[in-house]
């Protein structure tokens, strides 16, 4: 029998689930075209080296949460864990770098091994956006201000805040390594073994430890914006600033860091106390190295992603975006003259609902229930003067309407 439910971390989207995922996905993608972003859909999957490179070797998603697999041809295959890499696989292999600047925006299932929680599965959804090829900080400032918009078009005004933080150009992030490395050397005893092997690897993850030992040391750590050079500085300082003109509220959080060698300058999150402990919904940054480190041209870029499954949560209940007329036949005159009328209105744009079976009660509660604008109703008499009833299902006025010319009678339901 468990053969016959779905896997651990996955779900099924029946209609009301998909209609908040096509809600989050459909008010991300219309916002972001208005800022000059366009889709680019990138394969589930892609060679593992795309992932392994991009992420790390050292990284919890590489060493414990990638779906990987040898093919037929023996290839390792993994599915993607996320999007950034394969949009800036396909920069490369596309030869995009004569096009710059691009401005893309991608949505779709990603997948990690872990456990699941609320609003954390293992194949999962995500909406991104990536800037390619700007370099100065207009372009962290536009696309924070665009995750912002998503968010408060989705009526989540007042329920995120924006942490934000700078971890500075490469100068300023070697110098804060070598202060990280010699504070938590200090503290080896105290460290879990995950951390004694970031230590030596990638020190900045030891201060994104979930282990409560290590949340301890890195309270006490030296924070990189006490690091950060003059141009860092200067760079952070522009971005508040324009933040601040476009009237995107922010707290600046110092402890706000990313792992990888690639990011630089601008690291934020949108975070919500809503969903419990999983309270980002939004995050990004600046990945300046990224391309270059996969083998392209060296090229800035800045991006975020959301989680779908999470700001689903974060809507409630949401209707079908168009009303249905239902339409009602009464007798066998009126069975046949659905099917030609609710095809014609169909493809005049309306939508219909043709209950198949049951009486005149059971058929409205149908209509009810599929929150229907308003009922057609066929009965014979109505038939037989070229006409049928219109019954407004939010007001009760009914009336009957010929049936010549009934697209333009039913304009107002549309």
């Amino acid at each position: 029998m468990s053969s016959l439910q779905p896997v651990r971390g996955t779900h099924d989207l029946l209609p009301d689930d998909s209609r908040r995922h096509r809600r989050v996905e459909e008010t991300a993608f219309d916002v972001v075209r208005r800022y000059g972003f366009g889709e680019v859909v990138t394969p589930i999957f892609e060679f593992t080296e795309v992932f392994s490179r991009t992420l790390g070797d050292t990284s919890d998603v590489v060493t414990k949460e990638m779906y990987s697999f040898t093919d037929r041809g023996g290839e390792s295959i993994t599915l993607r864990p996320e999007g950034t890499a394969g949009v800036a696989r396909a920069f490369i292999s596309g030869g995009l770098a004569q096009s710059l600047p691009l401005k893309l925006f991608y949505r779709g299932p990603m997948f990690r091994y872990e456990r699941p929680q609320k609003g954390r599965q293992r194949q999962f959804h995500q909406v991104g956006v990536e800037l390619l090829g700007v370099e100065g900080p207009q372009a962290d400032i536009e696309v924070i201000a665009m995750g912002l918009q998503v968010l408060e078009e989705l009526g989540l005004k007042g329920q995120v805040q924006l942490e934000l933080n700078s971890l500075g150009d490469v100068e300023s992030r070697a110098a804060y390594r070598d202060a990280l490395v010699a504070y938590l050397s200090g503290h080896k005893d105290k460290l879990s073994k995950d951390s004694l092997d970031r230590l030596e690897r990638n020190p900045l993850r030891v201060l994104d430890s979930k282990d409560e030992g290590d949340k301890a040391v890195v309270a006490d750590a030296p924070l990189l914006v006490d690091y950060l050079n003059e141009t860092s500085r200067s760079f952070f300082e522009t971005v508040k600033a324009g933040l601040t003109s476009v009237g995107v509220p922010f707290v600046h959080n110092p402890k706000l860091v990313r792992g990888l060698d690639y990011y630089s300058h601008t690291a934020f999150e949108f975070t919500t106390t809503a969903l419990g402990s999983q309270g980002t919904v939004l995050a990004g940054g600046r990945y300046d190295g990224l391309i270059g480190q996969m083998g392209g041209p060296a090229t800035p870029g800045i991006g975020w992603a959301a989680g779908v499954e999470r700001l689903a949560m974060l809507l409630g209940e949401v209707p079908d975006s168009q009303r249905p007329l239902a339409v009602i036949p009464m007798g066998e005159a009126g069975a046949a003259q659905a099917l030609v009328l609710t095809q014609q209105l169909r493809r005049a744009g309306f939508a219909v609902e043709l209950g198949y079976s049951g009486n005149m009660k059971k058929r409205m509660i149908r209509a009810n229930k599929a929150n229907a604008r308003a009922a057609l109703i066929l009965g014979e008499d109505e038939l037989a003067r070229g006409a049928v009833a219109l019954r407004d299902l939010d007001s009760g006025e009914q009336r009957e309407v010929p049936l010549a010319g009934i697209e333009e009678q039913l304009a107002e339901f549309r």
